[in-house]
């Protein structure tokens, strides 16, 4: 989740049109249990992601929502296109970025350089982006970000996600003045359907995320914010 994400996040895989994917999660949010600063903070949050590539580039979006009481109480999105017209493995990135609550809508856009293993059991990607904020006092910014996407055991493991650092200047809810943020969320899965014994469409995984930020969404210093999840792949 790359919640206020995620989460870009991101479980993402840049090869085969065969490796398409759209999946569901669903993420049990420990942030108000370890942090007394979080009083209002969701206990759970879902993300759907879809990751599409083709014989020009990839497209990838996610949707995150949180959950309250009453309904959703806020939401997130990111889209980021990749285009290749050559051979070499550096891609043109754009992206947006916007949600509810505070969230400013955000342009992106760079260069992005894309590894695999033979088998894609191992995806490396990293991007390096012109970063532009509306309405920020210092839009102009940048932006570094790295996924990448292990799978291990025979498909039965996959430790996958992302890490952000980015300029963007901002006051915390202690008033204190910040200029660069990280946002980092690793997510370990167990994937059922690979389990011999267990049938091939159960396409469900179960694991945990591990949001870490500093001076991310108001906050001031480093926060370590775990989840228990659920996915579906489709």
């Amino acid at each position: 989740m790359k919640k206020t994400f995620l989460s870009f996040l991101l479980c993402c895989l840049f090869a085969a049109p065969a490796l398409s994917q759209v999946n569901l999660q669903v993420h049990y949010d420990f942030g108000r249990d370890f942090y007394k600063s979080l009083p209002d903070r969701s206990r759970v949050t879902t993300t759907v992601e879809m990751f599409k590539p083709d014989k020009f580039g990839s497209t990838f979006f996610f949707i995150d929502m949180d959950y309250g009481e009453d309904g959703i109480t806020s939401s997130y999105w990111e889209i980021s296109r990749q285009l290749r017209f050559w051979k070499a493995p550096v891609s043109i990135h754009v992206e947006y970025d916007g949600g509810l609550n505070f969230i400013n809508h955000s342009f992106l856009g760079g260069a992005a350089y894309n590894w695999n293993s033979k088998d894609f059991s191992k995806v490396f990607g990293i991007q390096l982006l012109y970063k532009y904020i509306h309405k920020n006092v210092s839009p102009h910014n940048f932006q570094i970000t790295a996924t990448w996407t292990l799978n291990f055991y025979g498909g039965r493991y996959t430790f996958c996600g992302f890490m952000d650092f980015w300029r963007e200047k901002h006051t915390d809810l202690n008033g204190r003045n910040h200029s660069f943020i990280f946002l980092g969320e690793p997510q370990f899965w167990i994937n059922l359907d690979k389990f011999e014994k267990v049938s091939d469409d159960l396409h469900l995984s179960i694991g945990t995320e591990w949001e870490m930020s500093t001076n991310f969404a108001l906050r001031d210093g480093f926060y370590f914010i775990p989840t228990l999840a659920l996915k579906w792949t489709f």
